[in-house]
């Protein structure tokens, strides 16, 4: 087999695991991230199955900046820049407060380790995975205001964490200390430069998106965009990660002014298929790892190397339930004080449940790979493969223990289910309706009564739209309201079933094409769609 012919195997091969665990993920109702490592776990113990390593500069350079670009593009800029000061206080000050516990503990736990290597490791399963975290806080109804820290969190941390290992890295390989003041240097080099190369490119991207009015070329260029401003950044040593996440925040918030309806329907589509594709391929792969990471382990070791592995996970669960509680209440006291931001106080077990969701993913695993195999003056670097069997450990621990307890914890706290009715939601609808139904009587003033009927039928569907947003406050009619409302959306619903139905038909009775009965489909699609949402 040549080595294209076996590249587009394993990549086939991958798209159907993919494939079939994320079908398993949705009928068991886990969520995907925790089948997909188990699945891949168990595929790797089966013989014949191909041994697909994991690239570190694939990792980096090809799967992490789309999923960067798309989380950032999802993110809210008004919660985002909200919890700001709550985010940095997981961004930088538990990335920071976990390499000193690494690098202080991992002399006592793990042997041959000294604060050098202490520093690498401790930067290295720093950064947190929140996919899984989040998906499962989303779908069981954790407050949102804990799910927009968390996702804060997941965008940024990459960027402190590859900037510790940055310094750990140099201090084994050069031999070199950095300063204090050198290092703050770097950080702000890295956090500025990082954010004016995201900004200059979507700006760019910007004013090109005004001149562009086609679907594939802006699809196409918004998947192009991530890539640009990640490796420009790169390019200048500056932070990939920060100037992808600044392209996409920028991006989303002016994307409601160049993106036109079509568009926008068929990127959304685009990018979820994409983005679940590229975290279904990763979060596989590092199930199928687990034979070069055995392959690491000495002879007879096994059980010594796994029992260091989950004390060493046990370790790093510990160090962010200790930083979570102080760094909550000094973030708290933070906005309510200094920013004067009108928050409660946050209960000890919504801080219990972010302290809980610490799960690592494929970013610490390509970074352990990454590692160089030779120290200053060629020494071997001893303690690579260890390194990299305790993040594979950590990974497994966080992903499958967490990931699986986290829903029956967040039950047992009583916060599952807490969120309330989305009033700016209805709010915002009742505005626009009612915005469209006084330009629809001025205009009726000014043209006549030429076309009485079609704006009779406008106003009424309004006004009848309008009326089931009606105030639930009052019983009576807030009832009456909600069952007409109902039985509207029913009997929709089944019309635009027979509708479908009919359009079926009529291309099997040949008395229209396929690309007609793909148009019609399409409109009752976005109909669905529509229901569904007034539904919720």
């Amino acid at each position: 087999m040549t080595s294209v012919h076996a590249v587009e195997f394993v990549f086939l091969l991958l798209l159907l695991f993919v494939v079939a665990f994320g079908a398993l993920a949705r009928r068991l109702q886990t969520p995907y991230p925790l089948v997909m490592v188990i699945g891949g776990l168990l595929l790797s113990f089966i013989p014949g199955i191909p041994r697909i390593g994991l690239n570190p500069d694939v990792i980096f350079l090809v799967i992490l900046p789309p999923l960067l670009y798309s989380a950032a593009w999802l993110t809210s800029w008004r919660e985002f820049s909200y919890n700001l000061v709550s985010i940095c206080f997981l961004v930088f000050g538990l990335v920071t407060f976990t390499v000193l516990g690494v690098t202080y503990a991992g002399q006592w736990l793990l042997p041959g380790f000294d604060w050098r290597v202490g520093v690498v490791l401790g930067a290295i399963v720093a950064p947190t995975d929140a996919i899984a975290a989040t998906s499962i806080a989303n779908r069981i109804g954790l407050p949102k205001r804990i799910v927009d820290i968390l996702e804060g969190e997941s965008l940024l941390n990459d960027a402190s964490a590859l900037l510790a290992l940055e310094f750990g890295i140099a201090l084994l390989t050069e031999g070199t200390l950095p300063t204090f003041l050198g290092g703050f240097e770097r950080l702000c080099y890295l956090i500025a430069v990082g954010v004016a190369v995201g900004l200059l490119v979507a700006e760019l991207v910007h004013w090109i998106e005004h001149w562009v009015n086609d679907a594939p070329l802006e699809i196409a260029l918004s998947i192009l965009t991530p890539y640009v401003a990640y490796m420009a950044a790169n390019w200048l040593r500056a932070s990939g990660v920060l100037a992808t996440v600044a392209c996409g925040l920028y991006l989303s918030r002016k994307s409601s002014h160049f993106f036109s309806p079509g568009v926008r329907l068929q990127a959304w589509a685009v990018w979820e298929t994409l983005t679940f594709i590229l975290n279904g391929v990763v979060f596989v792969l590092i199930g199928l790892q687990l034979p070069y990471v055995m392959a690491d382990v000495p002879d007879g070791q096994l059980r010594m190397v796994l029992g260091y592995g989950l004390a060493f996970s046990a370790l790093l669960i510990l160090l962010r339930l200790i930083w979570a509680y102080p760094g909550a209440y000094t973030a708290n006291w933070i906005r309510r004080r200094l920013l004067h931001q009108s928050i409660t106080r946050p209960s000890a077990k919504s801080i219990f449940v972010i302290g809980w969701t610490g799960m690592r993913g494929v970013i610490s695993l390509a970074a352990a790979i990454a590692l160089p195999r030779t120290l200053a003056g060629g020494v071997p670097f001893v303690q690579r493969n260890a390194i990299v069997v305790f993040t594979f450990c950590v990974i497994l621990v966080t992903l499958v223990l967490q990931g699986l307890t986290l829903p029956p914890l967040i039950r047992w706290l009583g916060l599952a289910g807490v969120a309330q009715p989305d009033t700016e939601e209805r709010e915002a609808r009742r505005a626009i309706l009612q915005a469209a139904l006084s330009h629809l009587e001025d205009t009726r003033r000014h043209q006549g009564e030429e076309f009485a009927d079609v704006y009779d039928d406008l106003e009424h569907h309004y006004r009848r739209r309008i009326a089931s947003l009606g105030d639930t406050t009052e019983a009576v009619e807030g009832t009456e309201t909600a069952a007409l409302h109902n039985k509207y959306i029913a009997l929709s619903r089944e019309l635009l079933e027979i509708e479908r139905q009919v359009a079926v038909q009529l291309r099997n009775q040949r008395r229209i094409n396929d690309e007609v009965l793909r148009r019609l489909e399409r409109e009752l699609d976005l109909g669905e769609e529509e229901l569904q949402a007034k539904s919720k």
